[in-house]
């Protein structure tokens, strides 16, 4: 699809998806939020890609969530099209969480509200200096009662997702390295640079065992829907193995398979 609200390129096997509303401190509108699902989508189903970097355009803003002069009862709208929280903003954040490839947030400056769970959910966050981060629903009449409050629980400590999600206080980038919001600081001048290391390493490393890695976390953390992860990561490599290929072919010519190879 055409962009109109975000940015979207892949070299070098990164993909780096952009919101590129800064004139809004890349608040997501609704057509912001129906080409992220369509980069990331993207980014999930191409196999030349072996990291994602997501970021906003400009350098005050990586994301304050969503645009809060579209809000309306039950979701956003505008401009023809209608977003639905839960069909919408969640299923960003699903596909950030279980594509089968790190994500690293590269926060350019706010990360608030929306914008702000957006990073916490992503593998990794590298941050410019002068970033703030926060939340805002209590302010703003809102509130994220999934993983904008179960992930943020996990890296920084239930007291301290208390204080961010009812106090909507903002943290600096280096507060927010001291409590494990962010990965690492560097100055806005060495966020580009800092970023491509992080994506030259990522991609030094096996793909199939970082995949698993991440399905192994998911695991851990979303029950059931982290175990099907797990599980049907694992039966995608099975796939390729002579055992599975026996039981297929088998089918396809009529006999029964033999299997007797595999049990030594």
């Amino acid at each position: 699809m055409e962009y109109q609200d975000i940015l979207f390129e892949t070299k070098d096997h990164v993909a780096r998806v952009t919101i590129n509303r800064p004139e809004r401190y890349n608040a997501a509108a609704p057509q912001t939020v129906h080409e992220l699902i369509d980069a990331f989508t993207r980014c999930a189903m191409d196999p030349d890609v072996g990291v994602v970097v997501f970021t906003g355009a400009g350098e005050k803003a990586f994301c304050t969530g969503g645009d809060q002069s579209v809000r309306g009862k039950g979701g956003y709208g505008g401009e023809g099209l209608q977003w639905p929280l839960e069909v919408a903003w969640q299923h960003i954040t699903q596909l950030i969480r279980t594509m089968a490839k790190p994500v690293i947030a590269r926060v350019n400056g706010y990360a608030i509200g929306g914008g702000h769970v957006w990073q916490v959910v992503c593998d990794m966050s590298i941050a410019a200096e002068h970033a703030q981060f926060g939340q805002a629903g209590p302010r703003v009449g809102s509130f994220d009662p999934g993983y904008g409050t179960g992930d943020l629980i996990r890296a920084v400590g239930i007291k301290r997702a208390k204080e961010i999600w009812y106090m909507c206080r903002r943290y600096t980038a280096q507060q927010a390295l001291e409590m494990g919001l962010v990965n690492c600081v560097v100055p806005m001048d060495k966020l580009d640079e800092e970023v491509d290391i992080w994506c030259k390493e990522l991609l030094e490393k096996s793909p199939t065992a970082l995949k698993m890695l991440k399905y192994a976390f998911l695991a851990e953390t979303d029950g059931t829907t982290g175990i099907t992860h797990l599980g049907v990561g694992g039966l995608s490599m099975y796939y390729g193995t002579d055992e599975a290929v026996e039981g297929t072919t088998a089918f396809g010519e009529k006999r029964k398979p033999d299997f007797s190879p595999f049990r030594k």
